[in-house]
Order: C-alpha cells, then sequence, then structure tokens
C-alpha cells in the first residue's frame, strides 16, 4: 500500500514525493537536504535563501541560487555587510535573482548582524547549533501528517526570537524551520524514504561545532 508523501521509483527506490515535483529536486533531495552543516558562509546562505524563499515556491529559488551566488559574491557576509544603496540598486537591477528590496536589504542587515555575532562568539555555526532541538522534542516518527501539521517547532521559534533579538530580519518560525530541515539540524525526510537512515548516519557522525 502506497504511503502518504512516499513514491517509489522504477528501480525500487522510495523517497519523498516532493522529490519529483521539479527536474531540480531530485539532487537536492537526494545530496544536500537535511545534510548537517558547519559552515558558517554556507549557514548565511541558507537563512537568506530561506528569507528569499518567504511567500514564494521554493523551487524558484533553487533555480535562482547561482545567480544570487554570483549577486552575493559567494553570500560571503563580511563582504555583503559592507554592501551600500548603490549595491542595492544593483541588486534590484538583476534578473537572475528575487529583485525585492525588503528582501535584499535584509540580506545585507542579516551579513552585518552575522558580522556581529561572529565577532561576539567566536563562530555563527556554533552559534546556531545551539538551538539544535533535543530528542524529546522530535517526534518518534516522522511522517506526512506531522509534517503538514508543524510548519514550525519549539526549536525554531526560539530560534527566530533570538535572531530577533539581535536584530535580524526575515527570520520568522516557520523560515527557520525550513533552514533547520535544509542545513541538517533536523531530519524530516519521511520514515520510508531512502535518504533518512543516510541523513540519521551522518547526523549522528557529525561534529557539532
Amino acid at each position: 500500500m502506497d504511503i502518504p508523501g512516499l513514491t517509489t521509483d522504477e528501480n525500487g527506490l522510495t523517497r519523498c514525493t516532493w522529490r519529483t515535483a521539479a527536474a531540480e529536486y531530485p539532487d537536492y533531495h537526494d545530496h544536500e537536504w537535511g545534510v548537517p552543516v558547519a559552515d558558517d558562509i554556507a549557514l548565511y546562505e541558507k537563512i537568506c535563501l530561506e528569507g528569499f524563499q518567504a511567500g514564494m515556491a521554493w523551487i524558484t529559488i533553487l533555480r535562482k541560487r547561482e545567480a544570487f551566488r554570483r549577486a552575493f559574491e559567494g553570500f560571503d557576509f563580511r563582504r555583503v555587510a559592507q554592501y551600500t544603496e548603490q549595491d542595492i540598486e544593483r541588486l534590484m537591477a538583476d534578473p537572475g535573482i528575487v529583485r525585492n528590496r525588503a528582501k535584499i536589504v535584509s540580506t545585507i542587515n542579516n551579513a552585518r548582524r552575522a558580522c556581529e555575532l561572529v565577532d561576539e562568539t567566536g563562530s555563527l555555526a556554533a552559534w546556531l547549533w545551539s538551538f539544535e532541538p533535543s530528542a524529546d522534542e522530535r517526534p518518534a516518527q516522522v511522517d506526512l501528517a506531522y509534517w503538514t501539521a508543524n510548519p514550525t517547532s519549539a526549536a525554531s521559534t526560539r530560534l527566530s526570537k533570538a535572531l530577533k533579538k539581535r536584530g535580524w530580519s526575515y527570520v520568522g518560525p516557520t523560515t527557520m524551520y525550513a533552514f533547520m530541515q535544509a542545513m541538517g539540524m533536523v531530519n524530516d525526510h519521511l520514515e520510508g524514504c531512502a535518504c533518512r537512515p543516510r541523513i540519521e548516519h551522518l547526523r549522528h557522525h557529525f561534529k557539532r561545532p
């Protein structure tokens, strides 16, 4: 019997159904989504792209990701923190990215806040990973019903509040939960997805910063 949210391909591999929704999704689902990340620049990029995704489909952002990387100099937040009004106008004229002024300004603001956080604590990654939910905060089984009913979590709410207190923007609880899923702080591949045990293995052996 088919399990909601899972699809079995012609090779007999069962994975999350959303993987089949666009040509770009299989590689992202199989090799990136949920893999734990400890690099400060990569984490800043993921936060920014999740912020750009707000109100849009993730596939739109994924398709534009390379253009975003070019536009924001690889999401080197120390570089982005130096951007001026002239850079904002340059970005607003770039057809490769989402030309939303508020989100562009937010990306620059968040770069400055990232610099402050790293200067204070030494590591964006270590600070972010300190919000990893405990085992008792996570469900015994991640199925489609859980996924649908829980677009946020207690941990994503804590992270959102802490970032907002530090002056970050476009970091609401739903956006932060999507970020936590993407960067491997939680494993939300559904039970039965062939990728779930591999991600669990990576998370088990991942050295928290």
